[in-house]
């Protein structure tokens, strides 16, 4: 739990205080890789830590991503600029791999089928605590203290976890021969950086030079593939992929973690940036976000129980296209209580396809594979959560560059605290119009992302539940 309080205060936290931090430190233009960086870097630990937690135990691997978050945890508090923000919070990603996968994989080996979905209300419990007081003390600190205290608040957290799983926690771990993929991480971080950097910059950097990294990327995957079916121990083990929970599963994740980046990084810049309200009104709507999905999360535990996992799916792809839909009309002079409650409700959807798809894979196999198992759907998530961040990085950042070439330097001042009394009405105007504009595009591809969560939980076969197992999960070989 307390490995949950961390994961959740990170995102609503350092969401919320996001805007004020990029006008403090300026670069605009590098706003998204705030985010992508610590995604990229996460995703490609997350499975080496699963793998490590399957041979070594997960108290130890635990410690040691949890001791990395911290250390960049505290170096993103002393950043002096935004590219060395980039590169602190790559060492974060780095830890935060082993924290929340390892976390999940813990609550998965002391309950039972059942009782796991219903644990997920306690869970839950914890990102309803931070979403209340989270974006809130963000707040409080950012205008009262100073931004980098933000990072430093889940330091006492994480070293009481540390402290308490290596006290209490017991388990038995065989000795048994095993491989690293490091050359698939390598691989992995080449091909999505190469990837996200022609995306995010494309429009910044000479036509050659984004077509080279695009072929350099596409390459590195290609290479990749071939990689990942010829080593004993992959990093991405592509048989979990045969069966058809995971494959849904893992799919559904990764759409499910594009849909977070909105909540959690872009709607706070438009109700700052675009529709002039405060840093306490950004962090009230991404606390209201994680309330709802918490809601939802405690719900769907029971709901699966009773009916089905595509039952509870489709409840959250439904309830996601409805609620983006609404947002869609979403205008930087409307009443700002329409983006608050729309992000309640679009948090509720995924709080009951997020909790719905992860249960049905961690039960899908045994131990020994479990650790590998949750860390390959929360990697889904992470890159989802990196391409979210770059995807609808790049269409809001090129609405602003519409406006002119020094439109980054004075998004940076509007969202600086006083800054934006500092401005004319017509710039501000001019600028918080490519905000909302870009803020509309990134609804429209919401709502493609809806109707793929509801696609993926018609994919679900029909009756399953953590009470009705469908046998097997993954092919002998995988073991």
């Amino acid at each position: 739990m307390m490995a949950q309080f961390m994961a959740a205060v990170e995102g609503t936290i350092v969401g919320a205080a996001m805007p004020t931090i990029a006008g403090a430190l300026g670069g605009f233009d590098l706003f998204p890789w705030v985010f992508s960086a610590y995604m990229l870097a996460q995703a490609a630990a997350t499975p080496i830590y699963g793998k490590l937690a399957d041979i070594h135990g997960r108290r130890r691997v635990f410690s040691l991503g949890t001791i990395l978050f911290l250390v960049g945890s505290l170096a993103c508090g002393l950043a002096w600029g935004m590219l060395p923000l980039v590169f602190f919070r790559a060492i974060q990603g780095l830890g935060a791999g082993a924290v929340q996968p390892v976390a999940y994989t813990i609550m998965a080996d002391i309950y039972d089928p059942a009782d796991r979905a219903r644990m997920q209300g306690w869970l839950s419990a914890v990102w309803a605590s931070s979403a209340i007081f989270g974006p809130l003390l963000g707040a409080a600190l950012v205008q009262h203290v100073h931004w980098s205290s933000v990072f430093w608040i889940n330091v006492p957290v994480g070293i009481a976890a540390i402290s308490i799983l290596r006290l209490h926690l017991r388990e038995s771990v065989a000795a048994r021969a095993h491989r690293i993929d490091w050359a698939g991480a390598a691989l992995l971080m080449l091909s999505v950086c190469s990837l996200m950097l022609a995306l995010i910059q494309g429009r910044t950097l000479p036509g050659p030079m984004v077509a080279g990294l695009v072929v350099f990327g596409l390459l590195a995957a290609a290479v990749l593939a071939w990689h990942e079916l010829r080593t004993p121990e992959p990093i991405l083990p592509f048989v979990l992929w045969r069966h058809r929970v995971l494959a849904v599963g893992n799919a559904a994740t990764l759409v499910i973690g594009m849909f977070i980046m909105i909540n959690i990084v872009f709607v706070p810049t438009f109700i700052q940036g675009g529709m002039g309200r405060s840093i306490t009104i950004a962090g009230i709507a991404i606390g209201l976000s994680s309330i709802g999905w918490t809601s939802a999360a405690i719900l769907s535990g029971r709901l699966m129980l009773r009916t089905s996992y595509r039952f509870t799916a489709l409840v959250g792809g439904g309830t996601a296209i409805v609620a983006v839909l609404a947002l869609t009309q979403l205008r930087i002079d409307s009443w700002v209580g329409w983006a608050i409650v729309g992000n309640f409700v679009v948090g509720a959807a995924m709080g009951f396809a997020n909790t719905t798809f992860s249960i049905s894979v961690q039960t899908a196999v045994d131990w020994n594979l479990r650790g590998a198992v949750t860390a390959a759907n929360m990697f889904m998530r992470t890159m989802g959560q990196a391409l979210g961040a770059g995807v609808f990085g790049a269409v809001l950042t090129g609405w602003v560059a519409a406006v002119g070439p020094n439109a980054a330097d004075e998004v940076n001042q509007l969202l600086e605290p006083g800054g934006r009394a500092r401005m004319g009405s017509a710039e501000i105007a001019r600028l918080a119009e490519a905000i909302g504009g870009g803020m509309h595009d990134i609804y429209r591809l919401a709502l493609l992302l809806a109707c793929c969560v509801l696609a993926l939980a018609w994919a679900i076969p029909a009756r399953l539940s953590p009470i009705r197992a469908a046998g097997p999960a993954v092919p002998a070989e995988a073991d």
